[in-house]
C-alpha cells in the first residue's frame, strides 16, 4: 500500500520521481505528490486522484525546478483523500518535507503535544506531525533532528525526508514497512519497491528495521538507530524494466497470465537436479524433519488459497496434520504452537503486515518457519529460518495470477520432497511426478490455448449479479481462488463453496438464470460432484464446468464447459486455475472496470 519514491542528483528530479510513481501505481492509493528542493526552497505539488493527475498539474514535471525530491502514492488512512491530505507534508518552517507509509501509532499524542507548543496543523494526516518533529529538534544538524524525530515515533513506517540542509541531502528509514536504497552514479535513489529503481539502477540495499540511511548524489550511508554506521551488502536486481512494462498486452494482467509457464518453468526447473528436487534454502536435518508433528500455513487473501491447495497435497502426501490460518486471525489468538511445529508463511510481496505480525508470533512459540516468497530481501524472507523463493518476476497487476500459480507449484515441489525425505514414496511414484512437474509448462500453455470461447463466456454473463463456485477436494481449494479473482476485478459478488455444503443453506441461494461454476476435475469425486450439478439445474441454474479436456460425461450435464488438459491428479491445481482467471479477467473488460488497479484494493498490504 502506497509508494515512496526518493532521487538525489544533478539532474531534474521531478520527471524522476513522477516516472517513480507511475511504475508503484500498481500498490494502490488515491493520491500522488512531489516535493522538490531548489536550493532555496521546497515545491510541493500533489492532488487527488491517479499520477496522470500530477504529471498534468506539473507538465510530466518540468515545471517544477530542483535536483532532489521525494514522491509519494498515498492510500488513505488518516483523513478524507484529498488535496490537503494528500503526501508530502510540510514542516512551518519550510525546511522539511516529508513522505510516509504506514501508520503512526501515536500520531494523536504527539499531535496534542504539539499543538500545546502551538503548532498549526494544516491536514487530518498521521504523518504531519513528522514534518513538526522534525522542525522542533532541528538545531543545525538534519541528521540529529531526523534521528530525534524518528525515535518519537511508535508504530510500523517507513520514512522519506527532504531537506534544505546541505547539498542534495535525502534522509530514509524503514521501521517494519519496505525501504529499498538504489545506488546510481552521480545519482542515488530509495523506494518502497524496486520497480521504481530498476529503470536507474539495478544495484540496490534493503534496510532492515530500525536503521535508516542519508543520501547525496555521490554516497549512501546507512546508521542504526542509535547513528552508528553500519556496512551494508549490494544486491543485485536480477530482472530488467521490461519485465515490468506491458509488453504490448492491453493490461498487465493479461500479460502476467500469459506468463505462467515461463514462470513455473523459472520456478521449478532450477530445483530439480539429476531428477531429483533439490532446495537451496531448505535444509532441515533428519531429527528435525521426523519432529514435526504438524504444518500450519499462514496466509492473506490469494496466497491463503494457495495454502489451501498445498493443505490438502502436504497431507495427502506427507501424512502430517496441516491447517491453513488467515495471518489476520492467527496473529490476535493463542494458538498452539510449538518447536514440533512448521510454520509455512506465504506472500508474494514479502511484506504483508497481518502475515509478518503472525510469523513473529509463531516463531516466539518455538515454530520453524519456512516462507514461500517472490521478493528476494523482504522482510518476510529475513525473518524465516527457511526461504524458498518463487521467482515470478514483477507483478504489478494488484489481482495476483503468476504469483499464486508459482506458490502452489513450490507448494507441491514441497510436498513431493518431504514425502520422499519421510520414507513415503515409492521411487515410481516420485519419478512420474517429476516427470509431470517437467511438462506442466506445455500443459501450463495448453489451458491457455484450449479455452478460446472465455470471450463468449464473458459476454454472456457480464451483467450477472452473483456467481457461485462450487467443487470438491482439490476443486473446492482452486472455487476459493476462482472467486477471488472474479469479484476483487470484475467487482460481481463471487464466493466459493464445498459442493457437499449445498443442502446446508447454500442452495437456498440459487434460482432461475443463477450460474453456478462448478469445477470438476477431482475423479475420485466427480460423480458426486455431477450429482450436484444436477442440483442446482433443478432450481433453474447455469453451469459452467472446469473439467478435464477429455471429459465427455460432463459434456452432456453442464451448459458450458471450460477445459483444462490432464497432468498427475495432484498437479490439477495450477492448470485449472488458468480458465477461471481467464474468465474474470474478460468479464472484467466487458464491464470496464480498472482491471490493473481495482478500486480499494491494494497490492502490497503493509499495514493493518
Amino acid at each position: 500500500m502506497c509508494g515512496i519514491v526518493g532521487f538525489t542528483g544533478t539532474r531534474k528530479a521531478a520527471p524522476v520521481l513522477i516516472d517513480g510513481l507511475r511504475r508503484l501505481e500498481y500498490r494502490g492509493y488515491d493520491s500522488a505528490g512531489i516535493a522538490v528542493a531548489d536550493g532555496e526552497k521546497i515545491n510541493v505539488a500533489k492532488v487527488k486522484g491517479y499520477v496522470k493527475n500530477l504529471s498534468e498539474m506539473t507538465h510530466d514535471g518540468a515545471d517544477i525546478e530542483g535536483v532532489l525530491g521525494v514522491g509519494h502514492t498515498r492510500w488513505a488512512t488518516h483523513g478524507a483523500p484529498n488535496d490537503i491530505n494528500a503526501h508530502p507534508h510540510m514542516s512551518a518552517d519550510g525546511r522539511f518535507a516529508v513522505v510516509h507509509n504506514g501508520i503512526i501509532e501515536n500520531y494523536a499524542a504527539l499531535r496534542s503535544e504539539l499543538t500545546a507548543r502551538g503548532v498549526k496543523f494544516l491536514s487530518d494526516t498521521d504523518t504531519e506531525v513528522v514534518a513538526h518533529l522534525l522542525e522542533l529538534y532541528y538545531d543545525g544538524d538534519a541528521k540529529r533532528a531526523f534521528m530525534k524525530a524518528a525515535a518519537r515515533l511508535e508504530g510500523s513506517y517507513s520514512l522519506g525526508v527532504v531537506c534544505l540542509e546541505g547539498p542534495g541531502r535525502l534522509f530514509a528509514m524503514r521501521e517494519q514497512s519496505p525501504l529499498i536504497l538504489g545506488l546510481g552514479v552521480g545519482e542515488n535513489y530509495f523506494a518502497s519497491d524496486v520497480a521504481a529503481l530498476v529503470p536507474h539502477t539495478k544495484n540496490v540495499i534493503y534496510l532492515d528495521d530500525g536503521e535508516f540511511a542519508e543520501l547525496t548524489p555521490d554516497a549512501v550511508t546507512v546508521y542504526d538507530v542509535r547513528g552508528r554506521e553500519v556496512v551494508k551488502p549490494v544486491s543485485r536486481v536480477t530482472w530488467d524494466v521490461e519485465a515490468a512494462e506491458k509488453g504490448g498486452y492491453e493490461h498487465f494482467m493479461l500479460k502476467e497470465i500469459m506468463e505462467q509457464p515461463a514462470c513455473f518453468k523459472a520456478t521449478v526447473e532450477p530445483r530439480i537436479q539429476d531428477g531429483r528436487i533439490v532446495f537451496e534454502n531448505f535444509d532441515l536435518s533428519e531429527a528435525e524433519l521426523h519432529s514435526i508433528d504438524r504444518i500450519i500455513i499462514t496466509a492473506c487473501g490469494s496466497a491463503g488459497y494457495a495454502g489451501q491447495v498445498g493443505r490438502y497435497v502436504l497431507e495427502e502426501l506427507c501424512r502430517i496434520p496441516v491447517a491453513v490460518e488467515l495471518a489476520s486471525e492467527l496473529r490476535y489468538r493463542n494458538p498452539i504452537i510449538d518447536e514440533h511445529t512448521l510454520l509455512i508463511v506465504i506472500s508474494q510481496s514479502g511484506e504483508t503486515a497481518d502475515t509478518i505480525a503472525a510469523m513473529r508470533e509463531c516463531k516466539a512459540r518455538g515454530a520453524r518457519a519456512l516462507a514461500i516468497v517472490n521478493v528476494v530481501g523482504s522482510t518476510i524472507a529475513k525473518l524465516a529460518d527457511h526461504v524458498i523463493y518463487t521467482w515470478a518476476g514483477p507483478e504489478i497487476a494488484v489481482a495476483t495470477t503468476k504469483g499464486y500459480t508459482t506458490q502452489v507449484a513450490v507448494l507441491d515441489m514441497l510436498a513431493i520432497y518431504l514425502a520422499d525425505r519421510l520414507g513415503l514414496m515409492e521411487k515410481a511414484r516420485y519419478d512420474a511426478l517429476i516427470e509431470a512437474l517437467h511438462s506442466m509448462p506445455g500443459k501450463l500453455q495448453r489451458a491457455l490455448d484450449l479455452n478460446r470461447n472465455v470471450k463468449k463466456l464473458a459476454k454472456m454473463f457480464k451483467n450477472q449479479s452473483s456467481i457461485y463456485f462450487i467443487g470438491r477436494n482439490l476443486d473446492y481449494a482452486v472455487c476459493m481462488e476462482g472467486a477471488l479473482k472474479l469479484k476483487e476485478i470484475s467487482y460481481i459478488f463471487a464466493e466459493a463453496y464445498a459442493a457437499g455444503e449445498l443442502k446446508h443453506g447454500t442452495i437456498a441461494l440459487i434460482d432461475q438464470g443463477s450460474l453456478v461454476v462448478t469445477l470438476a476435475c477431482h475423479e475420485p469425486l466427480f460423480e458426486k460432484t455431477m450429482s450436484n450439478i444436477e442440483e442446482v439445474k433443478a432450481r433453474g441454474a447455469e453451469v459452467l464446468a472446469v473439467a478435464l479436456e477429455d471429459n465427455k460425461q460432463i459434456v452432456s450435464k453442464a451448459d458450458y464447459f471450460l477445459k483444462v488438459p490432464r497432468t498427475d491428479p495432484i498437479l490439477n491445481p495450477i492448470a485449472q486455475v488458468i480458465p477461471l482467471q481467464l474468465f474474470a479477467y474478460y468479464i472484467a473488460k466487458e464491464r470496464g472496470c480498472d482491471i490493473d488497479k481495482p478500486k480499494n484494493l491494494a497490492k502490497s498490504v503493509t499495514v493493518e
